[in-house]
């Protein structure tokens, strides 16, 4: 995934959840939006270097969005959520992700299950049956390479896990995949210290059946790219 028009400074602070004010190497000071609505725990450090977009759109109230971070000051993260699906997305067309190949085809934000929910990306092909895959986005890195889900508690994510057991109990093949766009995480946990709600679910949801994978990424202020599996430990 391509990165344009990219410019990079240090963050004075982020607050009110989806704001964030940064200033520029040139010494201008803005205010840019924050597209990440967890804690950000470990990625919001004052100071740490980072990058932003201009998106060029003057009719936004905040035309510049935070695209990554720097982490203990040699590790990039990818904190804008909303790249997490279309990187896996790209991982999967790419066949870097090969749990997931031989589709014919890809739709995105499909109604299912009981509760009201979309899946992220819904597979399918005619010679299978379809494939359900739910996308969670890990940049939280705790210590020696352990990266932990969520970094805030999480009900929406408990109710995904439920809709995942469903897919598996009426003969579907569901999938949890973390996309993992930190360069200092080389392992996938669930943070129980965290949220155990959602630690239980997934290692039940792990037990019914669901697949549960992780793939990192390569990351530079113009690059995001899925390119390797990382190991699930549960």
């Amino acid at each position: 995934m391509q990165l344009e028009n990219m410019q990079s400074g240090r963050l004075i602070k982020r607050y009110k959840r989806f704001l964030a004010d940064i200033e520029l190497d040139s010494g201008r000071q803005l205010t840019v939006h924050c597209p990440n609505t967890g804690s950000m725990k470990n990625c919001a450090d004052p100071g740490s270097e980072v990058w932003i977009q201009d998106t060029g759109n003057l009719k936004r109230k905040y035309p510049f969005g935070w695209e990554l971070v720097q982490v203990e000051e040699r590790f990039w993260a990818c904190i804008n959520t909303g790249r997490a699906n279309a990187l896996i997305r790209e991982g999967i067309e790419t066949a870097v992700i090969t749990e997931l190949q031989g589709y014919t085809s890809i739709r995105q934000e499909v109604k299912y299950g009981d509760e009201n929910s979309r899946i992220d990306l819904y597979l399918e092909d005619a010679e299978r049956p379809p494939c359900y895959v739910e996308i969670k986005n890990v940049t939280l890195l705790e210590q020696n390479g352990i990266g932990t889900f969520p970094d805030a508690v999480t009900t929406r994510g408990a109710k995904h896990l439920r809709e995942l057991m469903l897919m598996v109990a009426s003969g579907y093949r569901a999938v949890l995949m973390f996309c993992v766009p930190h360069t200092g995480i080389e392992q996938v946990r669930p943070a129980d210290h965290i949220d155990p709600e959602y630690g239980r679910l997934l290692r039940a949801a792990a037990a019914a059946g669901v697949e549960v994978y992780a793939y990192g990424a390569t990351i530079s202020p113009q690059q995001v790219t899925i390119t390797h599996a990382l190991p699930v430990c549960l």
